[in-house]
């Protein structure tokens, strides 16, 4: 395994780099309170943004997370994610790079499994960066940890899907105009072939915005909305892959999600860092600068050596994405999802404490960063269910023969909770 850059990929840093610095750190504040003033329906970017991503597309720093070269640059997963960690910096860079989720894993799904009208319709728009998506799995009355038991449903009426149920946390929905929704089609049919994907444009009668449910007090931008189908029609032709293979996809959709996620969470782990020493520098107190307290210090030893760990567990598991399968590499993309998530929020409370008063204020990006990797434990599947997973597919690996032979495979897949 060679993680150095190819030439392609280092140039690629570079110009990012220097984009961000250039552009986008200038108006980070202005662009995050864009996001919450001027979304909303048939707006799905602010004036700001517009304009960056305008140059970042005339740069050709443009759908780089798409691995397939018929729509994007053709990266492979561990190359992307050294450029999906420098994005994760920022809270709008990936949106200025059209690398932002929950879009970026509806695109991947509409290039893998959707028709060439539907590519056509939706995925041609969201690649031109004219419009945004959202992703509509979680429900209130079902636990998201346990995505077989969905309840909202979608029953064939002649050519037409009727879609019945209430969801919420479908994340991207202000100012989207599609959305992915995962419903439940065959209610007979073994658990992880109940579902399927459909595509719900967004103005379709009977697809409700309820409410942006509020995240730890923020509400605004593309959020994360409660939502309601009642009686609401699309064509049969909006079924996206094959009916029942709703859980299959969102497998497909997860892989790749989950390594951006993570790495975006590196990213954001390692601005967090060089805040924390910085302040170490500048801050004194007790007759000396705070770099010089061993407590700051074992918080500064114990970051670095946990952020390198997470990004090195990371670049692994894109590596064997790449080169065995995304099933293959299942196993590695459940632990990496709960590593990262974790280190994290170490990295980012050890950081708001060596800022002390000013590191809970809005004075510093440090809260909202907190806030923003805090849902990571939660989404693409809760700490829990893929610790569970990776426990028992070790197990497995040890049970005697005759007992292995006899249960099959153990453990079901990784959720699919929250997925955005």
């Amino acid at each position: 395994m060679d993680f150095a850059p190819s030439e392609r990929v280092a140039e690629l840093l570079d110009r990012i780099r220097a984009f961000t610095r250039e552009h986008v750190d200038p108006v980070e504040t202005e662009a995050v309170e864009a996001l919450d003033d001027e979304i909303g329906p048939g707006t799905p970017y602010p004036r700001v943004l517009i304009e960056l991503r305008e140059r970042a597309r005339s740069e050709g720093l443009w759908n780089l997370f798409l691995p397939d070269e018929s729509f994007g640059p053709g990266l492979t997963n561990w190359e992307y994610g050294m450029l999906c960690e420098l994005m994760g910096r920022s809270a709008v860079a990936p949106m200025v790079f059209n690398c932002a989720a929950p879009d970026t894993g509806n695109m991947e799904i509409l290039a893998e499994h959707g028709t060439p009208e539907q590519q056509e319709r939706w995925l041609q728009p969201l690649l031109e960066g004219e419009i945004r998506s959202c992703f509509s799995m979680t429900e209130p009355e079902s636990a998201g940890s346990d995505p077989t038991g969905l309840i909202t449903r979608a029953e064939l009426d002649g050519d037409e899907w009727v879609i019945n149920g209430h969801k919420w946390f479908t994340s991207g929905y202000n100012g989207a105009a599609l959305a992915i929704a995962m419903v439940v089609t065959d209610p007979d049919a073994p658990p992880h072939k109940r579902a399927s994907m459909i595509l719900v444009p967004v103005e379709t009668p009977g697809f409700t915005g309820v409410r942006p449910v509020p995240v730890m007090g923020h509400d605004g931008g593309p959020g994360h909305w409660e939502v309601t189908y009642d009686d609401c029609r699309v064509p049969s032709d909006n079924l996206l892959g094959q009916r029942g293979a709703g859980f299959a996809i969102a497998q497909d959709r997860l892989g790749p999600g989950r390594i951006h996620h993570c790495m975006r969470a590196i990213g954001s782990a390692e601005r967090a860092f060089e805040l924390m020493c910085r302040r170490a520098h500048d801050r004194k107190a007790f007759g000396g600068p705070l770099a010089e307290k061993q407590f700051v210090q074992d918080f500064i030893a114990k970051s670095r050596m946990e952020i390198d760990s997470a990004r090195l567990m990371v670049l692994h598991a894109a590596w064997k994405m790449d080169t065995e399968g995304k099933r293959a590499a299942r196993q590695e993309i459940s632990m990496i999802k709960v590593v990262a998530a974790q280190m994290h929020q170490r990295v980012l409370d050890r950081a708001m404490q060596v800022h002390g008063a000013l590191g809970m204020s809005d004075d510093t990006p440090l809260a909202a960063m907190w806030r923003q990797g805090r849902w990571l434990r939660i989404a693409d599947g809760p700490d829990e269910v893929h610790k569970m997973v990776i426990a028992l597919r070790e197990l497995n690996r040890f049970k005697p023969r005759e007992v292995a032979q006899a249960t099959g495979s153990a453990g079901r897949p990784a959720s699919t909770s929250a997925a955005v």
